[in-house]
């Protein structure tokens, strides 16, 4: 096992070399200059949009539903362990590097979002298709469609194995079972290993209500998103602004610490910082913060070419949001948490338990209810995740195999059958595949991003233009 676990860290480390690190901030620099900085000067105009729906718009959706499905897919475990994971492996200017990689991925998303909705088409049944393969083949040419299909088998195996099912379900039961039976007192021995009672309740449950809401389509687990994600997302915000303000005096030095991290300041083993370090806290923190917000990854057009809209530009603004809320607001202040806490220094602390300890350190009420609320947020964004995935796999599938039926009804149940497995895997290995599978998906995505780069200035120019004249 660990031989397997040393093969994938490897490949790991080579799929998120410098390279693309490179090539999706290169991205995200590249469309903020086209469009004008648009995630700064329209940033309000785009969360006014967010809650308030297009009217005469043709869609499967509401924009306000298709925003809750992408971030249903992006506010999970990315947030909570992804953030602790990061700064444990990078240390605290890896959080740095995280809200660098959103401030570019807000165009990048803004991008996405608009391309979706310019180029989706609709099938024989009625239904809205849009996403990356549908940009890359009708926005590039046809002769790009390798390019498209090749994101296709990514994201599908990215929905599979990767961040859709495996992560967010071995997060899920971790949590539940440090809450219930952190000492795995109770356990019982499972394909060699030994698992608690606690884990394998924990997946059977997800697995069964992921079995009964997949199977309802995109409008199904719109329904559910619209519901549960806003209200989780007011329940963490206001348990981290508690432990912010409750330990204010400590927010200068977690900035500071964040500051010294990412440049390489901080003094280590002796002095020994430099460029290995500075590259260490960038690699995570820009490979974490794609996994949490997805930026570039091209998941969310595929839910925002659903949304009942007529203008692409208005539902790129609305997508944008949508990493402004998953990383700017959500993921930052996890990482003040853990860095005031001082958590992630702590030996044989990894994964959610960093943050589990952040909480319990911050949060001024007994360990029990601060371990509580972590765990109940961490479980229903985790659980939003899987099915939004599901949703993106979906259509990646779809467009492989010309959306046949019986295809993608047999698919559903092999993805419930990964959640069904998750709980069994090893943490490390888990997000190792996650992230590889993430960087793999980025790629012809970004390479389209960048060739249509042109028409997404084009577009954006008009729009503003109308908007001015108040003809929008």
């Amino acid at each position: 096992m660990d031989k397997i676990n040393n093969i994938i860290e490897k490949v790991d480390g080579f799929v998120w070399g410098v390279p693309l690190i490179v090539m999706i901030l290169g991205c995200g620099i590249l469309l903020s200059v086209r469009v004008g900085f648009v995630q700064v000067h329209k940033l309000g105009k785009a969360l006014k949009y967010m809650l308030k729906n297009e009217s005469g718009g043709k869609g499967d959706v509401s924009s306000f539903g298709a925003l809750c499905t992408a971030l249903s897919a992006t506010v999970g475990t990315g947030n909570i362990v992804g953030v602790a994971t990061a700064i444990a492996a990078g240390g605290p200017g890896a959080l740095f590097w995280m809200e660098i990689a959103a401030f570019f991925g807000m165009a990048t998303k803004y991008a996405e979002g608009l391309l979706a909705v310019k180029y989706r088409v609709t099938d024989s049944s009625g239904h809205i298709l849009g996403g990356p393969f549908y940009y890359i083949e009708n926005g590039m040419g046809s002769r790009w469609k390798w390019l498209a299909k090749l994101f296709a088998v990514f994201g599908l195996l990215a929905g599979l194995m990767g961040i859709g099912t495996i992560t967010q379900i071995n997060g899920i039961t971790s949590a539940v079972n440090n809450f219930f039976d952190a000492d795995s007192a109770r356990t019982v021995e499972l394909f060699g290993m030994e698992y608690t009672y606690i884990t394998i309740i924990a997946g059977l449950v997800i697995t069964l209500c992921v079995a009964l809401i997949v199977i309802g389509g995109i409008k199904r687990i719109a329904s559910v998103s619209e519901i549960v994600v806003p209200a989780m997302v007011v329940i963490y915000v206001v348990s981290c602004l508690i432990i912010i303000f409750s330990h204010i005096t400590e927010v200068p030095v977690a900035v500071s610490a964040v500051i010294k991290g990412a440049f390489g300041l901080r003094p280590i083993a002796g002095g020994a910082a430099g460029t290995a370090i500075v590259m260490m806290s960038m690699r995570n923190g820009v490979a974490r913060g794609i996994f949490s917000n997805e930026a570039g990854l091209g998941s969310a057009p595929i839910a925002a070419a659903a949304a009942k809209t007529k203008e692409p530009v208005r539902q790129g603004l609305v997508t944008m949001t949508g990493t402004f809320i998953d990383t700017i607001v959500v993921c930052t202040m996890t990482g003040l948490s853990i860095i005031m806490a001082g958590s992630y220094e702590k030996e044989g602390l990894e994964g959610v338990m960093i943050t589990m300890d952040a909480f319990n350190y911050g949060l001024p009420l007994p360990e029990k209810v601060s371990s509580f609320i972590l765990m109940i947020c961490l479980a229903f964004f985790a659980f939003t995740t899987i099915l939004g995935w599901n949703y993106y796999s979906e259509r990646c599938l779809s467009y492989l195999t010309g959306s046949n039926r019986t295809v993608t009804i047999v698919y559903r149940w092999i993805y419930v059958a990964a959640v069904f497995i998750g709980p069994y895997l090893t943490v490390k290995a888990v997000w190792n595949i996650a992230d590889i599978f993430n960087g793999l998906m980025a790629l012809p995505n970004v390479v389209a991003l960048i060739g249509l780069s042109g028409v997404v200035a084009a577009e954006t120019k008009d729009y503003i233009k109308r908007l001015k004249e108040k003809k929008v």
